[in-house]
C-alpha cells in the first residue's frame, strides 16, 4: 500500500484496536471507520453544526461549504465531469430506488424489457421487479457461467432492441467476482439501453472512473467503504439527470411552489428534498480522502493475499466448497471475497463457532436468494477481508473452522 504499512493503517481503526481479539472479516457487509472519519463527524458537530443552504450566519455558510466541498471530493473520485452529477442518498439500495421510481414512464414503459444478472443484490432486484409490475414491463437476467462469471455470449442474445435498462454489480457482494463493465456498457449502447450499475462493492476496492466507463448511472455506500451509514451516493449523466422527474418533493429540491404547481431547482438539488445527512456527507467525503491517500491495485492485491490464505486452508479441513474461481484469469477479476459452504455444517453454526471466537463473518443468503439458488445451496457462509486485515485475522477464522469442524462431525 502506498507509503503505508499495514500496522500503521490498522491503527487507524479504534474499534479493531481496542479489541485485540477480534478479526472482523464482514467488510462486505459494513466496513470498520477510521479515526479520520469519525473525528470529521464530531467535528462538524461539536464546531459548526448547523443546516445547509438556508442560513445567512457563519455556522450555516461553513457546513454548506463542508458539504459541497464533500461533494465535489466524491465527484473527483469516481471521475465525474461535474460535482452536480453526483447526488447524495441514504446508500447504493436508495439510488437504484430513485432511478427505478423516475425511470417509470420516462425510460421504461409497457412492453419493455430490464436486463439484470442472476448474481445481484436484492437491491439491484427487488426495484426493478417493483418497476416492471407498475408499468408492464419485462426483466430478463443474464447467467452464470460454471467458473462464476457473467456468460456473455448469453448476455448478447437477451440484450436486445427491447432492453431499456441494463443494470448490473461492478462486484458481485457473495463471489466477489469483478463484473466486465466495459463489455455490459457497449452492449447497452448499441441498443440505445441505460446503464446502471451497483457500485457498493466496486468503490471500496477498484480504481473508478465512471467517464472512462461511460455507464449511465453509478452508486454508491459510504458504510462499504469506510464511510458512515445513511450516506452514499448516485451519480448520473447530467443529460440524464435534467430528463428525470424528482424522487421527492420538499425543500431544496424545489424553484418556486405556487398553490396551482411547483417548478424544481438545478442539479443536484432537485433530487435532494429536504434537510440531507450533512454529518455523514462530510463523513463520506473524509472516508473518500483516506482511501484516495492508499494505492488501490496494492490493497486490492493485499485483501487477495488474504482470500487466497483462507482458500488454502477451508480447502485443508475437507468437505468444503469455495465459491471462487482460482484460475489465474479469476484472480484477476476477484477482490478476495470468500464464499463457501460446508457439506455438513450449516453455515449458522459456522458463523455462531466464529463468533464465540471472536471472528466476524456472515452467512446467510447474503441478500441474494437468487444467487443461492444458482449456486444450489440454501444459504453459504462468507469472509470479505479489507485493507485492516492480516494474516492472524484469516489464522484465527481457520481455527475456528477446525473447531467447528470437531464440536459438528464425530
Amino acid at each position: 500500500m502506498a507509503n503505508r504499512n499495514l500496522s500503521e493503517i490498522r491503527r487507524d481503526f479504534p474499534l479493531l484496536t481496542g479489541n485485540a481479539s477480534l478479526a472482523f472479516l464482514d467488510s462486505a457487509a459494513s466496513s470498520q471507520k477510521p479515526q479520520p472519519v469519525i473525528d470529521a463527524i464530531s467535528h462538524y458537530y461539536e464546531t459548526y453544526n448547523s443546516n445547509v443552504h438556508r442560513g445567512l450566519y457563519s455556522l450555516s455558510e461553513k457546513a454548506t461549504k463542508a458539504f459541497e466541498d464533500a461533494r465535489e471530493t466524491c465527484a473527483e473520485f469516481i471521475g465525474a465531469k461535474h460535482s452536480h452529477e453526483v447526488i447524495f442518498t441514504k446508500g447504493t439500495t436508495d439510488g437504484i430506488n430513485l432511478l427505478a421510481q423516475t425511470f417509470a414512464g420516462t425510460v421504461v414503459n409497457r412492453g419493455d424489457e430490464i436486463v439484470l444478472t442472476v448474481a445481484e443484490h436484492h437491491s439491484n432486484i427487488v426495484p426493478w421487479q417493483i418497476l416492471a409490475e407498475k408499468v408492464g414491463a419485462l426483466i430478463k437476467y443474464i447467467p452464470l457461467k460454471s467458473d462464476y462469471h457473467l456468460d456473455i455470449d448469453v448476455a448478447k442474445e437477451v440484450i436486445s432492441d427491447r432492453t431499456k435498462v441494463v443494470a448490473f454489480a461492478h462486484v458481485s457482494n457473495v463471489l466477489g467476482v469483478i463484473h466486465p463493465v466495459d463489455i455490459l456498457v457497449d452492449l447497452a449502447q448499441k441498443v440505445g439501453a441505460v446503464t446502471v450499475i451497483d457500485g457498493a462493492q466496486g468503490a471500496p476496492h477498484l480504481d473508478i472512473n465512471v467517464s472512462e466507463l461511460e455507464c449511465d448511472f453509478y452508486t454508491v455506500s459510504g458504510h462499504k467503504m469506510l464511510g458512515p451509514t445513511g450516506i452514499g451516493f448516485l451519480y448520473g449523466k447530467e443529460d440524464w439527470l435534467n430528463k428525470l422527474p424528482p424522487y421527492q418533493g420538499g425543500g431544496d429540491m424545489i424553484e418556486e411552489v405556487k398553490l396551482e404547481g411547483s417548478t424544481w431547482a438545478p442539479l443536484p438539488s432537485k433530487f435532494e428534498a429536504g434537510t440531507p445527512n450533512i454529518a455523514g456527507a462530510i463523513g463520506l467525503a473524509s472516508a473518500v480522502s483516506y482511501l484516495s491517500d492508499i494505492d488501490r491495485s496494492s490493497m486490492l492485491s493485499h485483501d487477495r493475499t488474504l482470500g487466497l490464505q483462507a482458500i488454502e486452508g477451508l480447502r485443508s479441513l475437507g468437505d468444503v466448497k469455495v465459491f471462487v474461481d482460482t484460475s489465474s484469469k479469476g484472480l484477476k477479476n476477484w477482490t478476495g471475497v470468500v464464499t463457501f459452504a460446508h457439506e455438513q455444517i450449516h453455515p449458522h453454526d459456522l458463523a455462531t463457532i466464529c463468533a464465540e471466537e471472536g471472528v466476524c463473518m456472515r452467512a446467510g443468503h447474503h441478500c441474494a436468494q437468487p444467487l443461492m439458488s444458482v449456486l444450489e445451496v440454501p444459504a453459504t457462509a462468507r469472509i470479505s477481508p479489507y485493507l485492516y486485515n492480516n494474516s492472524d485475522d484469516i489464522e484465527r477464522f481457520l481455527v475456528a473452522m477446525e473447531r467447528a469442524k470437531k464440536l459438528f462431525i464425530s
